[in-house]
C-alpha cells in the first residue's frame, strides 16, 4: 500500500459524519480483534481514572437521564 495514514485521514475526511462514524467502528472493530487484553486494560484503566475523578470531587456526576436530555438538546 503506497498510500500513508495522513493521506486516508485525509481523504476520510472528506466522508460525511456518517460514514466517517462507521470508518471509525471498523477501525476500533479491528484493533479490538486483534488485541482484545489490551482494549480490555484500557477501558479499566479508562473506568478506574472515571471513578477516582468522582471520588476524588474532580467531576460531579450527573444523573443518566439528565445527560441524555442534554445530548437531545443539543442534536435538535
Amino acid at each position: 500500500m503506497n498510500t500513508t495514514v495522513e493521506e486516508l485521514a485525509a481523504q476520510a475526511m472528506t466522508l460525511p459524519p456518517e460514514s466517517r462514524a462507521r470508518l471509525a467502528d471498523i477501525l476500533v472493530e479491528s484493533l479490538a480483534d486483534s488485541e482484545p487484553q489490551a482494549v480490555d486494560r484500557a477501558w479499566v484503566e479508562v473506568a478506574r481514572r472515571r471513578r477516582d475523578e468522582i471520588r476524588n470531587g474532580d467531576v460531579n456526576a450527573i444523573p443518566g437521564e439528565e445527560a441524555l436530555q442534554k445530548v437531545r438538546s443539543i442534536l435538535d
